[in-house]
């Protein structure tokens, strides 16, 4: 177990308490995980400019689409985490997805100061992020329903998506996510941490993970739609290699447990014996939970 998101998993009677990788500050003392290479620009990727600034997204239009699926990275991740994922359902775009009426469009693309994204200087708070992300699918001309679908620190934005565009929903997939509340203010982050963060990530970066405490509090402001299904895909390593790793960041209370416990009521919880790119390491549990929301009435 390692740095990151609080989430309680019911095992029978019992609750298992789990601190899970978000991969947010872990990368302030280990600077050379997860780095990919974009997507080649045969991959349908390409450099739009929304709000005057270039955005790197990867795009296909499925014709008369049923919705579309909308991936967001983690934090310092690109897009091409998801190839896998992505690659499983990009021919279907085409046709259409079994059991389905209709195909389903695909959108990806990397945050400001990611990959080739250009930097910004635009608020790097939560509803900034989700209301950039909405302007530009609408732009791309990605029209509702979106089927949500985010890692670590990508899952905190896509929970205040569907709180914000609750009518545009189909559901969500939380890979190994964020929850609110779970990392504390900046300002009560540790010496080391701070000094790491300043070091070792960019400043984009740090401004995203500055700015994940108001994230969760935005989250937890606003109602959460009880209709919208949801999926959480769950890391929790067996292997004797596993190591608990919070670099002090995050909030283990008992207030904030039973938060996030009661948060979606109803969802679905896989645990997998993975790391925390499930979609790297087991893209194919990703694959299906996409494919039973997507059948889902």
């Amino acid at each position: 177990m390692k740095l990151g998101s609080l989430l309680c998993l019911r095992t029978g009677n019992a609750i298992r308490i789990s601190i899970l990788a978000s991969a947010t500050l872990l990368a302030a003392v280990a600077p050379g995980i997860g780095r990919a290479q974009p997507p080649e620009a045969d991959a349908g990727s390409t450099l739009v400019r929304l709000h005057g600034e270039a955005i790197h997204q990867w795009s296909v239009h499925a014709k008369d689409p049923q919705g579309t699926v909308v991936f967001e990275n983690g934090s310092r991740a690109e897009m091409e985490g998801w190839r896998a994922v992505i690659g499983a359902f990009a021919p279907q775009a085409q046709t259409s997805a079994a059991g389905t009426a209709k195909p389903w469009s695909l959108f990806a693309y990397d945050r400001p100061g990611i990959g080739r994204s250009e930097a910004t200087e635009r608020s790097r708070e939560g509803r900034q992020i989700v209301t950039d992300l909405h302007d530009l699918l609408q732009q791309q001309g990605h029209k509702p329903p979106y089927l949500l679908v985010g890692h670590s620190l990508g899952g905190l934005y896509m929970q205040l998506f569907a709180r914000l565009y609750p009518s545009e929903v189909k559901g969500l997939v939380l890979v190994d996510a964020l929850y609110p509340g779970v990392i504390k203010k900046p300002d009560d982050f540790p010496f080391y941490t701070r000094w790491g963060k300043a070091l070792f990530l960019s400043r984009m970066a740090a401004r995203e993970i500055d700015a994940i405490h108001a994230t969760g509090e935005t989250v937890l402001a606003l109602p959460w739609p009880t209709q919208i299904p949801v999926t959480r895909l769950v890391n929790v390593p067996k292997g004797a290699g596993a190591i608990a790793i919070d670099l002090g960041v995050v909030n283990s209370d008992d207030a904030t447990i039973a938060r996030v416990r009661g948060l979606y009521a109803g969802a679905k919880t896989v645990v997998l014996d993975s790391d925390h790119q499930i979609q790297k390491a087991n893209p194919e549990a990703v694959v299906h939970a996409i494919q039973e929301m997507m059948l889902q009435r």
